[in-house]
Protein backbone atom coordinates (compact mmCIF):
# COMPACT_ATOMS: atom_id res chain seq x y z
CA UNK A 1 0.00 0.00 0.00
CA UNK A 2 1.23 3.31 -0.96
CA UNK A 3 1.59 6.40 1.16
CA UNK A 4 -1.31 7.93 -0.23
CA UNK A 5 -3.68 5.36 0.43
CA UNK A 6 -2.77 4.75 3.51
CA UNK A 7 -3.49 8.81 4.17
CA UNK A 8 -6.67 8.02 2.11
CA UNK A 9 -7.70 4.86 4.97
CA UNK A 10 -6.71 7.19 7.80
CA UNK A 11 -8.91 10.30 6.39
CA UNK A 12 -11.51 7.41 6.51
CA UNK A 13 -11.43 6.22 10.10
CA UNK A 14 -11.23 9.78 10.89
CA UNK A 15 -14.95 10.22 9.41
CA UNK A 16 -16.07 7.39 10.68
CA UNK A 17 -14.80 8.60 14.64
CA UNK A 18 -16.87 11.66 13.51
CA UNK A 19 -20.33 9.84 13.06
CA UNK A 20 -23.18 9.95 15.23
CA UNK A 21 -25.93 7.26 15.69
CA UNK A 22 -28.19 5.92 18.19
CA UNK A 23 -25.68 4.39 20.55
CA UNK A 24 -23.26 7.48 19.68
CA UNK A 25 -24.12 10.59 20.76
CA UNK A 26 -21.13 12.53 20.56
CA UNK A 27 -18.46 12.08 17.85
CA UNK A 28 -15.14 10.88 19.17
CA UNK A 29 -12.72 14.20 18.87
CA UNK A 30 -9.87 12.25 19.94
CA UNK A 31 -9.72 9.21 17.69
CA UNK A 32 -10.15 11.19 14.55
CA UNK A 33 -7.45 14.28 15.59
CA UNK A 34 -5.30 10.72 15.84
CA UNK A 35 -6.31 9.70 12.35
CA UNK A 36 -5.93 12.67 11.02
CA UNK A 37 -2.28 13.43 12.23
CA UNK A 38 -1.34 10.01 11.14
CA UNK A 39 -2.96 10.45 7.58
CA UNK A 40 -0.73 14.00 7.67
CA UNK A 41 2.01 12.11 8.13
CA UNK A 42 1.75 10.01 5.35
CA UNK A 43 0.57 12.70 2.61
CA UNK A 44 4.35 14.53 4.27
CA UNK A 45 6.13 11.65 3.34
CA UNK A 46 4.40 11.12 -0.39
CA UNK A 47 5.61 14.66 -0.97
CA UNK A 48 1.08 15.65 -1.16
CA UNK A 49 1.53 19.27 0.80
CA UNK A 50 -1.92 20.45 0.35
CA UNK A 51 -3.40 17.43 1.80
CA UNK A 52 -1.12 17.11 4.57
CA UNK A 53 -2.29 20.86 5.60
CA UNK A 54 -5.49 20.24 5.47
CA UNK A 55 -5.48 17.64 7.50
CA UNK A 56 -3.03 19.14 9.94
CA UNK A 57 -6.20 21.61 10.20
CA UNK A 58 -8.73 18.89 10.29
CA UNK A 59 -6.44 17.63 13.57
CA UNK A 60 -6.31 20.97 15.53
CA UNK A 61 -10.24 21.51 14.97
CA UNK A 62 -10.76 18.14 16.03
CA UNK A 63 -8.31 18.96 18.98
CA UNK A 64 -10.42 22.10 20.09
CA UNK A 65 -13.72 20.17 20.08
CA UNK A 66 -11.47 18.23 22.34
CA UNK A 67 -10.67 21.07 24.62
CA UNK A 68 -7.04 19.89 23.88
CA UNK A 69 -5.22 23.57 23.02
CA UNK A 70 -1.76 22.36 23.60
CA UNK A 71 -2.19 19.55 20.96
CA UNK A 72 -4.42 21.72 18.57
CA UNK A 73 -1.51 25.08 18.97
CA UNK A 74 1.05 22.23 17.81
CA UNK A 75 -0.83 20.63 14.77
CA UNK A 76 -1.40 24.60 13.58
CA UNK A 77 2.01 25.10 14.16
CA UNK A 78 3.05 21.69 12.09
CA UNK A 79 0.30 23.60 9.11
CA UNK A 80 1.96 26.54 9.16
CA UNK A 81 5.46 25.28 7.91
CA UNK A 82 3.68 22.85 5.41
CA UNK A 83 3.24 26.12 4.20
CA UNK A 84 7.01 26.79 3.53
CA UNK A 85 6.67 24.07 1.52
CA UNK A 86 3.99 24.87 -0.40
CA UNK A 87 5.97 28.24 -1.25
CA UNK A 88 2.82 30.38 -0.14
CA UNK A 89 3.33 32.25 3.07
CA UNK A 90 -0.17 34.35 3.04
CA UNK A 91 -1.76 32.41 5.87
CA UNK A 92 1.59 32.07 7.97
CA UNK A 93 1.08 35.09 10.56
CA UNK A 94 -2.81 34.12 10.56
CA UNK A 95 -1.77 30.73 11.58
CA UNK A 96 1.11 32.00 13.88
CA UNK A 97 -0.69 34.41 16.05
CA UNK A 98 -3.85 31.54 16.21
CA UNK A 99 -1.48 28.97 17.82
CA UNK A 100 0.26 31.54 20.40
CA UNK A 101 -3.35 32.28 21.43
CA UNK A 102 -3.59 28.11 21.93
CA UNK A 103 -0.45 28.39 23.28
CA UNK A 104 -1.27 30.64 25.87
CA UNK A 105 -4.64 29.55 26.71
CA UNK A 106 -2.87 26.05 27.71
CA UNK A 107 -0.39 27.98 29.83
CA UNK A 108 2.26 28.21 27.92
CA UNK A 109 3.28 31.21 26.62
CA UNK A 110 6.63 30.55 25.79
CA UNK A 111 5.49 28.21 23.16
CA UNK A 112 3.69 31.12 21.83
CA UNK A 113 6.00 33.16 21.29
CA UNK A 114 9.02 30.52 19.99
CA UNK A 115 5.84 29.89 17.08
CA UNK A 116 5.68 33.19 16.44
CA UNK A 117 9.83 33.37 16.06
CA UNK A 118 9.44 30.60 13.54
CA UNK A 119 7.07 32.18 11.40
CA UNK A 120 8.73 35.82 11.82
CA UNK A 121 11.75 34.17 10.18
CA UNK A 122 9.80 32.76 7.31
CA UNK A 123 8.75 36.15 6.17
CA UNK A 124 11.32 38.35 7.53
CA UNK A 125 12.86 38.25 3.95
CA UNK A 126 10.19 38.73 1.80
CA UNK A 127 7.44 40.41 4.07
CA UNK A 128 9.06 42.30 6.67
CA UNK A 129 6.73 44.62 8.01
CA UNK A 130 4.79 41.42 9.12
CA UNK A 131 7.68 40.17 10.65
CA UNK A 132 7.90 42.85 12.43
CA UNK A 133 4.32 42.61 14.01
CA UNK A 134 5.31 38.85 15.12
CA UNK A 135 8.47 39.74 16.71
CA UNK A 136 6.57 42.46 18.55
CA UNK A 137 3.92 40.15 19.89
CA UNK A 138 6.92 37.40 20.99
CA UNK A 139 9.20 39.97 23.32
CA UNK A 140 5.42 41.42 24.65
CA UNK A 141 4.23 37.24 25.71
CA UNK A 142 7.44 36.55 26.97
CA UNK A 143 8.06 40.03 28.71
CA UNK A 144 4.79 39.40 30.71
CA UNK A 145 6.26 35.79 31.94
CA UNK A 146 8.84 37.84 33.56
CA UNK A 147 11.45 36.83 30.56
CA UNK A 148 13.23 40.26 30.30
CA UNK A 149 16.50 38.31 28.48
CA UNK A 150 14.28 36.33 26.19
CA UNK A 151 12.60 39.56 25.12
CA UNK A 152 15.43 41.55 24.70
CA UNK A 153 16.46 38.90 21.75
CA UNK A 154 13.03 39.77 20.23
CA UNK A 155 13.13 43.71 20.70
CA UNK A 156 16.50 43.49 19.08
CA UNK A 157 15.15 41.81 15.80
CA UNK A 158 12.15 44.34 15.89
CA UNK A 159 15.25 47.51 16.08
CA UNK A 160 16.69 45.77 13.05
CA UNK A 161 13.70 45.13 11.09
CA UNK A 162 12.54 48.82 11.50
CA UNK A 163 16.40 50.26 10.55
CA UNK A 164 15.75 47.91 7.51
CA UNK A 165 12.89 49.76 6.54
CA UNK A 166 14.45 52.88 7.75
CA UNK A 167 11.50 53.79 10.31
CA UNK A 168 14.06 55.66 12.59
CA UNK A 169 11.63 57.01 14.82
CA UNK A 170 9.97 53.56 15.83
CA UNK A 171 13.92 52.18 15.57
CA UNK A 172 15.13 54.50 18.62
CA UNK A 173 11.71 53.71 20.62
CA UNK A 174 12.89 49.59 20.24
CA UNK A 175 16.32 50.34 21.20
CA UNK A 176 15.06 52.21 24.33
CA UNK A 177 12.98 49.16 25.60
CA UNK A 178 15.72 46.31 24.99
CA UNK A 179 18.16 49.01 26.83
CA UNK A 180 15.51 48.87 29.42
CA UNK A 181 15.11 44.99 29.31
CA UNK A 182 19.37 44.47 29.40
CA UNK A 183 19.57 46.96 32.73
CA UNK A 184 16.84 44.70 34.38
CA UNK A 185 19.38 41.25 34.14
CA UNK A 186 22.27 44.40 34.67
CA UNK A 187 24.18 43.07 31.07
CA UNK A 188 26.39 45.77 30.84
CA UNK A 189 28.11 45.25 27.34
CA UNK A 190 24.83 44.97 25.67
CA UNK A 191 23.68 48.13 26.57
CA UNK A 192 27.00 49.72 25.69
CA UNK A 193 26.70 48.47 22.15
CA UNK A 194 23.35 49.56 22.22
CA UNK A 195 24.20 52.79 22.91
CA UNK A 196 26.53 52.70 19.71
CA UNK A 197 23.58 52.54 17.81
CA UNK A 198 20.97 54.24 19.54
CA UNK A 199 23.55 57.33 18.14
CA UNK A 200 23.75 56.16 14.97
CA UNK A 201 19.74 55.99 14.54
CA UNK A 202 19.25 59.54 16.03
CA UNK A 203 22.21 60.85 13.37
CA UNK A 204 20.33 59.44 10.62
CA UNK A 205 16.91 61.27 12.05
CA UNK A 206 19.37 64.10 11.57
CA UNK A 207 18.81 64.81 15.21
CA UNK A 208 22.03 65.88 16.55
CA UNK A 209 20.90 67.00 20.05
CA UNK A 210 19.18 63.45 20.35
CA UNK A 211 22.27 61.80 19.44
CA UNK A 212 24.54 63.53 22.26
CA UNK A 213 21.33 63.28 24.64
CA UNK A 214 21.69 59.59 24.43
CA UNK A 215 25.69 59.34 24.74
CA UNK A 216 25.31 61.23 27.51
CA UNK A 217 23.34 59.15 29.31
CA UNK A 218 24.30 55.92 28.21
CA UNK A 219 27.70 56.37 27.30
CA UNK A 220 29.21 55.11 30.55
CA UNK A 221 28.16 51.60 30.05
CA UNK A 222 30.49 52.03 26.60
CA UNK A 223 34.20 50.77 26.99
CA UNK A 224 36.74 53.40 26.57
CA UNK A 225 37.74 52.60 22.66
CA UNK A 226 33.65 53.37 21.84
CA UNK A 227 33.43 56.12 23.77
CA UNK A 228 36.67 58.30 21.65
CA UNK A 229 34.90 57.04 18.91
CA UNK A 230 31.50 58.28 19.79
CA UNK A 231 33.04 61.71 21.27
CA UNK A 232 35.36 62.19 17.59
CA UNK A 233 31.70 61.28 16.10
CA UNK A 234 29.42 63.84 17.75
CA UNK A 235 32.25 66.55 18.24
CA UNK A 236 32.88 66.17 14.29
CA UNK A 237 28.89 66.93 13.43
CA UNK A 238 29.47 69.51 16.00
CA UNK A 239 31.94 71.02 13.73
CA UNK A 240 30.63 70.60 10.44
CA UNK A 241 33.58 68.02 9.83
CA UNK A 242 32.89 65.27 7.31
CA UNK A 243 36.57 63.99 7.32
CA UNK A 244 36.33 63.37 10.83
CA UNK A 245 32.70 62.08 10.41
CA UNK A 246 34.32 59.66 7.94
CA UNK A 247 37.31 58.29 10.03
CA UNK A 248 35.29 57.84 12.92
CA UNK A 249 32.03 55.43 11.17
CA UNK A 250 35.27 53.72 9.65
CA UNK A 251 36.54 52.08 13.54
CA UNK A 252 36.21 48.51 13.47
CA UNK A 253 33.84 47.95 16.38
CA UNK A 254 31.08 49.98 14.19
CA UNK A 255 31.93 47.72 10.87
CA UNK A 256 31.78 44.78 12.94
CA UNK A 257 28.32 45.57 14.39
CA UNK A 258 25.25 43.79 13.29
CA UNK A 259 24.95 44.33 9.57
CA UNK A 260 21.49 46.42 9.98
CA UNK A 261 23.60 49.15 12.08
CA UNK A 262 27.12 48.93 9.92
CA UNK A 263 25.14 49.58 6.65
CA UNK A 264 23.42 52.06 8.71
CA UNK A 265 27.02 53.74 9.33
CA UNK A 266 28.10 53.30 5.76
CA UNK A 267 25.11 55.24 4.55
CA UNK A 268 24.87 58.00 7.29
CA UNK A 269 24.78 61.34 5.61
CA UNK A 270 28.36 63.14 6.27
CA UNK A 271 28.27 66.81 8.09
CA UNK A 272 28.45 69.57 5.38
CA UNK A 273 29.49 72.83 5.96
CA UNK A 274 26.94 75.79 5.30
CA UNK A 275 27.93 78.99 4.24
CA UNK A 276 26.16 82.14 4.89
CA UNK A 277 27.50 83.57 1.63
CA UNK A 278 28.63 81.17 -1.39
CA UNK A 279 32.12 80.91 -2.29
CA UNK A 280 33.23 82.31 -5.50
CA UNK A 281 33.55 80.24 -8.36
CA UNK A 282 31.60 78.11 -11.11
CA UNK A 283 28.49 76.60 -9.51
CA UNK A 284 27.61 73.01 -11.30
CA UNK A 285 24.77 72.50 -12.92
CA UNK A 286 23.96 75.93 -13.10
CA UNK A 287 21.46 77.87 -15.85
CA UNK A 288 23.04 79.46 -18.72
CA UNK A 289 22.95 83.36 -18.44
CA UNK A 290 20.47 85.22 -19.47
CA UNK A 291 21.07 87.39 -22.73
CA UNK A 292 18.44 90.09 -23.77
CA UNK A 293 17.04 89.94 -27.06
CA UNK A 294 17.74 93.44 -27.50
CA UNK A 295 21.50 92.90 -27.03
CA UNK A 296 21.81 91.72 -30.70
CA UNK A 297 20.60 94.69 -31.79
CA UNK A 298 22.67 97.43 -29.32
CA UNK A 299 25.85 95.37 -30.45
CA UNK A 300 25.04 96.04 -33.96
CA UNK A 301 23.71 99.69 -33.87
CA UNK A 302 27.63 100.23 -31.25
CA UNK A 303 29.23 98.46 -34.24
CA UNK A 304 27.91 101.07 -36.80
CA UNK A 305 28.37 103.80 -34.82
CA UNK A 306 32.15 103.39 -34.09
CA UNK A 307 32.32 102.74 -38.24
CA UNK A 308 31.05 106.09 -39.06
CA UNK A 309 33.20 107.70 -36.19
CA UNK A 310 36.39 105.82 -37.94
CA UNK A 311 35.44 107.48 -41.65
CA UNK A 312 34.96 111.01 -39.55
CA UNK A 313 38.06 110.71 -38.24
CA UNK A 314 39.86 109.55 -41.34
CA UNK A 315 38.61 112.73 -43.02
CA UNK A 316 39.40 114.75 -40.80
CA UNK A 317 43.02 113.82 -40.81
CA UNK A 318 43.59 113.71 -44.42
CA UNK A 319 41.77 117.75 -44.44
CA UNK A 320 44.53 118.48 -41.74
CA UNK A 321 41.43 118.96 -39.00
CA UNK A 322 42.17 117.75 -35.60
CA UNK A 323 39.19 116.31 -33.23
CA UNK A 324 35.95 115.45 -33.59
CA UNK A 325 32.52 117.53 -34.29
CA UNK A 326 32.14 120.84 -34.17
CA UNK A 327 35.53 122.75 -35.42
CA UNK A 328 34.78 125.64 -32.96
CA UNK A 329 34.90 123.45 -30.38
CA UNK A 330 38.45 122.25 -31.77
CA UNK A 331 39.43 125.65 -33.86
CA UNK A 332 42.73 124.94 -35.74
CA UNK A 333 45.82 126.86 -35.32
CA UNK A 334 47.13 127.89 -38.99
CA UNK A 335 50.82 127.81 -38.41
CA UNK A 336 52.32 131.96 -38.71
CA UNK A 337 54.52 132.67 -41.76
CA UNK A 338 58.19 133.48 -41.33
CA UNK A 339 59.08 136.95 -40.75
CA UNK A 340 62.29 136.72 -43.12
CA UNK A 341 60.64 135.35 -46.30
CA UNK A 342 63.34 133.95 -48.64
CA UNK A 343 63.55 136.38 -51.45
CA UNK A 344 62.56 134.39 -54.88
CA UNK A 345 65.21 134.81 -57.74
CA UNK A 346 64.38 137.82 -60.23
CA UNK A 347 63.64 136.35 -63.67
CA UNK A 348 67.17 137.22 -65.33
CA UNK A 349 65.41 138.72 -67.89
CA UNK A 350 62.61 140.65 -66.27
CA UNK A 351 64.08 144.37 -66.83
CA UNK A 352 66.00 143.58 -69.83
CA UNK A 353 65.33 144.03 -73.19
CA UNK A 354 63.70 146.76 -74.07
Amino acid sequence: MSKMEEGMAHIRQAEKSLKTSLLKWRPDFEIAADEYSHAATCFRNAKAFQQCKECLMKASDCHKQNRSWFHAAKSMEQALLVCKELGNLTEVPKLAHSACSLYQQHGSPESGASVLDKAAKLLEATEPAQALELYKRAADVVMSEDSPRQAAEYMSKVARILVKLKMYDQAADAIRREIGMHQQIDHTPSVGRLAVALVLVQLARGDQVAAEKAFKEWGNYCDVPEVQTLEMLLQAYDNEDADSARSALNSPFIKHMDVEYAKLARGLPLPQVEYAVPPAGVRPNAAASYISPNATKLTSQATVEAEVNQEDNAADVASGQVGQGNPKANPIIEPKESSTKEEEPEDEYEGGLC
